[in-house]
């Protein structure tokens, strides 16, 4: 299933995305990867193209429209069609909501939210053309479960798995467009790297002292759900590392 499809994937120069691109590319996909941090997608591209994977690279920042229509443009380029579209790219900068970190919440308001909105924008007109696509959006267990110092952050991701489930009632039927929800846990990513909040150094301690999934572990789940039938939409998967209680 996964043979020469194109997949797009915001987010791709580490983490998540990174490892999902290397993933889904050993499977056979035509990668069209973005991010901010070019030189980090250069180590992608050439790690894909060391076995003759096929990957293209562009630097792109999702919470700019324009840049997110030239992803899309820069891949319709490359192969005339998009397939499918990995909403990746994420911040989660964690904080009490009293300390009012107001850029903070602006930043994630813009990537987590705004830029999943932008990125599926540029692709769906190709996939209703071609009346077949999918799009796997990365929200998080915050998509579901809301908890101290994460109330700006739960509320994107919350947003992001409602969004997913509008576009599932909206695309699937009426145009044959799969949507997947991916809500993990506890990653062992950068993630906890975006947090500037000094009250919460007994969390990320804690964190530390669990067993987290790992990239790979998501990047797999990634690939089930594009993988699977084309009569099968996987809306959701949601994984935690084993002792994860919340």
């Amino acid at each position: 299933m996964l043979k020469d499809k194109v997949v797009l994937i915001t987010g791709a120069s580490s983490g998540i995305g990174f490892t999902t691109a290397v993933t889904l590319s050993k499977a056979g996909a035509k990668i069209v990867a973005g991010a901010r941090r070019v030189d980090r997608l250069r180590i992608l591209e050439k790690e894909i193209q060391s076995y003759n994977g096929e990957i293209s690279i562009i630097s792109l920042d999702v919470t700019k429209k324009d840049e997110c229509k030239k992803f899309a443009e820069f891949a319709l380029e490359k192969h005339d069609r998009i397939d499918v579209l990995i909403n990746n790219a994420g911040l989660m900068p964690l904080s009490f909501f009293k300390n009012l970190k107001i850029d903070e919440w602006d930043r994630m308001v813009d990537v987590n939210l705004k830029g999943v909105i932008y990125a599926t924008a540029a692709v769906v007109p190709n996939m209703l053309s071609n009346k077949s696509g999918h799009i796997v959006n990365i929200s998080s267990i915050a998509g579901r479960i809301v908890f101290p110092a994460g109330s700006v952050y739960c509320a994107t991701k919350h947003a992001v798995t409602a969004f997913s489930e509008g576009l599932r009632q909206e695309l699937s039927q009426r145009a044959n467009i799969r949507v997947t929800c991916i809500e993990p846990g506890v990653v062992d990513t950068e993630l906890n790297n975006t947090i500037t909040d000094n009250s919460l150094h007994g969390f990320i301690e804690s964190v530390k002292k669990m067993q987290p999934l790992e990239a790979q572990n998501i990047a797999d789940a990634i690939k089930f759900a594009i993988d699977s039938p084309g009569h099968m939409n996987v809306n959701e998967i949601m994984i935690r590392p084993l002792h994860q209680e919340r």
